[in-house]
């Protein structure tokens, strides 16, 4: 079952600002596009930990949640000293997959500076094994398998 609306006081939903930095931009000053996706990483990562996927639920269980296709649509450019605010959801799911999506926002002014979905699995290693999304999904990112 595929069910597409979050409400914006879910877990399944986060915004988050960060300031750019030099090694985000060219010398020009302007981030460059794999830029976007450390911050997209970042606002993924808080998502997953809101949601109760935290770095020791990880280790514990070995459950990874794992990209497994991004598309990033570039609107207009941040510079160097912007500050960003990603705005991400889980926007659908699947019992075995689910996509999240992303804005990345000039927090200044909310222009919109790029767009992003991305397709992820959650994957067992050592063995590499995809399982399913757990009871509650997305509500609940817990794994309880010991």
């Amino acid at each position: 079952m595929i069910l597409a609306s979050m409400t914006e006081a879910s877990r399944a939903v986060i915004s988050t600002d960060i300031q750019i930095m030099y090694f985000d931009t060219d010398a020009g000053g302007v981030v460059h596009n794999i830029a976007y996706l450390r911050l997209i990483e970042v606002a993924r990562t808080q998502l997953a930990i809101k949601m109760g996927m935290s770095f020791e639920e990880i280790a514990r269980t070995q459950v990874h949640p794992v990209v497994t296709r991004t598309e990033i649509d570039y609107r207009r450019p941040a510079r160097l000293g912007d500050t960003v605010r990603i705005n991400g959801r889980v926007a659908e799911w699947t019992s075995i997959r689910f996509w999240c999506e992303f804005a990345v926002l000039r927090a200044s002014d909310e222009t919109l500076l790029a767009t992003c979905r991305q397709s992820l699995a959650l994957v067992k290693l050592p063995e590499g094994r995809p399982i399913r999304l757990p009871a509650g999904f997305p509500e609940n990112f817990s794994i309880t398998a010991p």
